[in-house]
């Protein structure tokens, strides 16, 4: 009987050492040196693990230890062989959609860590050039992050801040840019800029701004207290 070639299921997932080797073709297609910083990665420590196997796993009844030592190391270069891995090919994925409308929601979306919340939807979008407005809220307090040149950023930052400041006087507000300027934030600094702004909002705090936030209307203006805008009736012509 002639035996039946198994079909591959196009759904299924490719392996994880698949997964990884596809990851760093592309990683490498934007990064030239990431070959180079995934070697360091991977030898340093198995090396750090081999001398301290030469140096205390030596003497006698030490075979225990000197193997410990090694199979330290290579766990040690694996990991971090794949946290530099991810790291570069992260910013070679950011590097990719440096420019284009909504970099910066991207980053917003995937790389805010714990204490940070915020939209990949912008607050503000200018329809001819479209340059964008971005609001996160953390311990930082608030930040407001211009997509585009500064030179046109600017202003829609200002305006931002402005409605801001009447409803949250008190809390800090932070302007970060992203564009093309040399003095602009790169889209992979973005997560790390803002850890680095001294810590004014407690997690409580956090929550209630950003509900605060969010309870704004159309252009910044919040919604009257009393009104329910979804039983608001249009007015009839007479």
């Amino acid at each position: 009987m002639a035996r039946t070639k198994k079909v591959k299921d196009p759904n299924k997932e490719p392996s994880r050492i698949k997964q990884m080797w596809q990851v760093l073709q592309m990683t490498r297609r934007y990064d030239s040196l990431v070959v180079w910083y995934l070697a360091l990665a991977f030898i340093v420590p198995l090396l750090v693990g081999i001398t301290l196997a030469l140096l205390f796993g030596t003497g006698e009844g030490q075979i225990v230890a000197f193997v410990l030592y090694i199979v330290a190391g290579l766990f040690g270069g694996i990991l971090l062989f794949l946290i530099v891995l991810g790291r570069r090919a992260e910013r070679a994925a950011y590097g990719q959609i440096s420019g284009q409308p909504g970099a910066v929601g991207a980053v917003l979306k995937s790389s805010l860590r714990r204490g940070w919340t915020a939209s990949e939807m912008p607050i503000n979008v200018s329809p001819k050039t479209q340059d964008a407005v971005y609001r996160a809220v953390g311990r930082g307090g608030i930040v407001l992050i211009g997509e585009g040149p500064r030179s046109r950023t600017q202003r829609m930052l200002e305006d931002e801040r402005r409605a801001v400041v009447r409803i949250l006087p008190n809390v800090p507000v932070t302007f970060v840019y992203v564009g093309p300027d040399e003095d602009s934030t790169a889209l992979h600094k973005i997560p790390s800029t803002l850890r680095k702004l001294k810590s004014t909002l407690r997690k409580p705090e956090i929550l209630a701004v950003s509900n605060r936030l969010n309870s704004l209307g159309k252009n910044g203006l919040p919604i009257p207290k009393g009104i329910d805008p979804y039983k608001v009736r249009s007015a009839r012509p007479r």
